[in-house]
């Protein structure tokens, strides 16, 4: 397997929704993806195997905040550090755009998610009770401050 990563295209978006119907219960659309593609502040990033998205990573920069919307992976390719080369690739790309501080809110049962951003020094900074439509679970507020 040779997995690559690069910013989405309108090519990669049935891809992504792919992945994304695979992953979340709640998704987005189609349409929520293409627009995201002339969001000013929408940073997206996919990964692929050849030609195929086995998985995306997005975020909202603002300002000198990014704010992480989603990271996701096709459950053939889980465990195998692509969730984390999309976490890589998407605090570096932001940061060179200007981010000096990273927030997300992750599923409070999502213990996987969880150890992910632990391990690239997410903190949890609060609670979001009740947040996730679908089940009314709390979202971890979790947040890295870059100096």
């Amino acid at each position: 397997m040779q997995v690559t990563t690069n910013l989405i295209t309108e090519d990669d978006i049935d891809g992504v929704l792919e992945v994304s119907s695979l992953s979340f219960s709640l998704c987005w659309s189609k349409n929520s993806y293409i627009q995201e593609l002339s969001n000013p502040l929408a940073n997206y990033i996919v990964a692929k195997d050849q030609n195929k998205v086995i998985g995306f990573a997005g975020a909202w920069l603002i300002l000198d905040e990014a704010h992480i919307t989603n990271i996701a992976v096709h459950p053939n390719y889980r465990n195998q550090k692509i969730a984390s080369k999309l976490l890589e690739e998407l605090i570096a790309h932001t940061k060179r755009k200007g981010s000096k501080s990273f927030t997300l809110e992750v599923r409070a049962s999502n213990n996987a998610a969880q150890c992910l951003y632990n391990k690239y020094g997410f903190t949890q900074n609060g609670i979001r009770k009740r947040y996730y439509e679908d089940n009314k679970e709390d979202a971890i507020i979790m947040w890295r401050i870059d100096e």
